[in-house]
């Protein structure tokens, strides 16, 4: 049983690795060149991000929010135009301010919406694809159709630059190159930030550990924690050393990182974290028991729409422009990286740290099949089937059954 337990508890865990190894092999190792695992992270640190909001609204019942790519469009029409405008005079002051006018028009869109489906009570499904088409039109008209460039140094380096320590990151070697010998920098500075939250992971295990014996609780099997700790602790560490070979760390991992770990302290550490399982486990006796469910509706849909909007402005950086299809179906990510991850379509049930593997997971699939060749329209049916059968397998394992 304990066996059984363990396969179901890492069972996108397994696969995640499964799947990487796999396309690690049909692509011939290029998967694992530096510059695809550094883009890996780059082109999915929207994704990343926004499923840390889809969370919040999965589990409130299994609701979404549909207007997510249409908001990354807008906020990033505006971003792009008010950049391009350097209304401020100055590249520093308009980079600071656009990023801030960006976050609080997010911000109030997903007030918006929130107030409708939490006070109003108008179904999230409707309301959100309102605002998909809503939103949508909003950012073409703003961009007038056109494709706005986004030039503005210090806005691309807040968000699409590499972090580099003078004097260590500038240190090149030899290595061979298309058959000839060249010089290339190697950023150590990823590798050293990856040995010491290595580090730090191990050093926070044994921690927690003696933490809980010296209160008293019951303390998990030694060897399989341990194990896993390690494992994550070496992958972490060839992950930094293969992104110091291309650039380094991105600045864009330090935005994904931070939202990660706020978002998986919200939901595992806080009182108002609680209140979302408990609207998606028992909407009914969750008001009953004094918790104000309007108000976790609103805060959900809030939050979405806020990291969007953060997500409008990652994305614009790494492409560089801005156009009225920015964002088209990056709802639909965000949503399969939280049911692949193992959140419940019935809601009360998914973790961060879920939604991150299943995040990468379709990640890798997209790179892999990208890499390999794959005709688009066949990607297409591999996530379909991919994103069926975590739901599936969400339905059955758990012994849930639709009403007649």
């Amino acid at each position: 049983m304990k066996a059984k337990a363990l396969m179901k508890k890492y069972t996108m865990v397994i696969a995640l690795v499964v799947v990487f190894i796999l396309f690690a092999i049909l692509t011939s190792g290029r998967l694992l060149l530096p510059q695809n695992l550094s883009n890996l992270l780059l082109q999915n640190a929207y994704v990343l991000v926004m499923a840390c909001g889809m969370l919040l609204c999965i589990l409130t019942g299994g609701n979404i929010d549909l207007s997510i790519g249409s908001t990354v469009c807008l906020v990033g029409a505006i971003s792009a135009v008010l950049l391009k405008s350097n209304f401020a005079g100055d590249p520093t002051a308009t980079a600071l301010l656009v990023i801030l006018i960006g976050l609080a028009l997010a911000i109030l869109i997903g007030m918006w919406q929130g107030f409708l489906i939490g006070y109003v009570h108008i179904p999230p499904f409707i309301c959100t694809l309102a605002g998909m088409f809503l939103f949508r039109g909003i950012g073409r008209a703003i961009l007038d159709s056109k494709t706005v460039a986004i030039s503005n140094r210090p806005f691309l380096n807040i968000f699409g630059s590499y972090i580099s320590i003078p004097g260590l990151d500038d240190i090149e070697r030899i290595v061979e190159l298309k058959g000839r010998p060249q010089n290339q920098p190697i950023a150590y500075s990823a590798l050293i930030i990856g040995i010491l939250v290595a580090v730090f992971l191990v050093a926070r295990f044994f921690m927690s550990r003696a933490n809980k014996s010296k209160k008293g609780y019951k303390l998990d099997p030694l060897v399989p924690g341990l194990v896993r700790t390690l494992v994550i602790s070496a992958l972490l560490i060839y992950y930094t050393w293969k992104l110091a070979n291309y650039k380094g760390i991105p600045v864009m991992a330090i935005w994904v990182v931070a939202v990660v770990l706020i978002y998986n302290f919200i939901t595992s550490k806080t009182a108002l974290g609680r209140y979302f399982y408990a609207v998606g486990g028992n909407e009914k006796a969750t008001k009953l028991s004094g918790i104000d469910t309007r108000r976790v509706y609103f805060l959900a849909y809030t939050s979405m729409s806020m990291l969007a909007g953060l997500a409008g402005m990652l994305v614009a950086t790494r492409v560089g422009s801005v156009n009225g299809d920015t964002g088209n179906a990056f709802e639909m990510d965000a949503i399969g990286s939280c049911f692949i991850g193992g959140a419940s379509a019935y809601g009360g049930s998914g973790t961060v740290s879920g939604i991150m593997v299943g995040a990468i997971l379709l990640g890798i699939i997209n790179q892999g099949m990208s890499i390999i060749g794959l005709d688009n329209n066949w990607q297409y049916v591999v996530k379909g089937a991919v994103l069926l059968a975590a739901v599936v397998f969400d339905v059955v394992s758990n012994h849930k059954k639709g009403k007649g």
